[in-house]
């Protein structure tokens, strides 16, 4: 009798373990699918095919800059603009290169970006957000139970991307409203491994499809007081966009 119990220990184990695996990843679905349905739906998220925010960045200590983003779904163009005192830095991204002009540096001409600083830039450029996007790029999604985030006993999900360079999100859904708000966010750049948060509250609706209107921003640890802001005033759906807006500026008398 016990060499049978002994042999039928480790089969409960590993079925507990499978059943424990399995548990997980229908609770992560299921949250991905509430998620999607608190945006506003998948027909009505795909329905758009870009979109532009106007608003500001407010930095730590109080200074702003203007900003202006517009994304689009074909090839995942995104154009980025912050000015202030007449200066304005711009980054762009076609699907293929990362560029960007940064007079604060003293450069007037568009230079590419590294690999690395390419690829968050093509993160961000997602309409519908990495959580979302997963699945349609060969990425995993963990459920990690709840944690309490100022209060609240939010939802963790862990989005793995693929690929070199892919960067790794931690996803806190409101139990509420299961719309996202905070996201930990880990990539490499340059070499070294960064770790990030996003806050993100205010959530307006934009043709039907919900986005956080107020995004704070900083490292792991960091308050209030010493993260950037960025608040959206307006946002507009599906603006006509030509696919040159997104590519890098040709320096006028450079070889072709």
């Amino acid at each position: 009798m016990r060499s049978f119990v002994t042999r039928l220990l480790p089969l409960v184990a590993a079925l507990v373990v499978v059943t424990a695996g399995t548990a997980r990843a229908d609770m992560a679905s299921d949250l991905v699918s509430k998620n999607l349905a608190a945006r506003g739906g998948a027909e009505k998220l795909a329905a758009i095919s870009t979109i532009e925010f106007s608003g500001k960045i407010v930095q730590p200590g109080g200074s702003q800059l203007t900003y202006k983003a517009i994304r689009a779904r074909k090839n995942g163009g995104t154009l980025i603009q912050a000015s202030i005192q007449g200066l304005t830095l711009v980054q762009g991204y076609d699907g293929t290169v990362g560029w960007r002009i940064n007079p604060f540096e003293g450069r007037r001409d568009a230079e590419r970006i590294s690999d690395d600083s390419t690829r968050e830039l093509a993160d961000e450029a997602s309409i519908d957000g990495a959580l979302l996007s997963a699945s349609a790029k060969g990425g995993t999604i963990t459920y990690l139970g709840r944690e309490d985030f100022d209060g609240t006993d939010a939802y963790k999900l862990r989005v793995d991307g693929t690929g070199p360079g892919a960067a790794q999100y931690v996803y806190y859904l409101d139990p509420d409203t299961y719309l996202e708000i905070r996201i930990e966010e880990t990539r490499m750049l340059r070499g070294s491994k960064r770790v990030s948060l996003s806050e993100l509250s205010d959530y307006e609706r934009v043709e039907g499809v919900y986005f956080p209107f107020t995004i704070e921003s900083g490292g792991i640890g960091s308050t209030s007081a010493n993260r950037q802001k960025l608040v959206i005033d307006s946002a507009h759906a599906n603006v006509p966009v030509n696919d040159s807006l997104f590519a890098i500026p040709v320096t006028p008398g450079a070889k072709s």
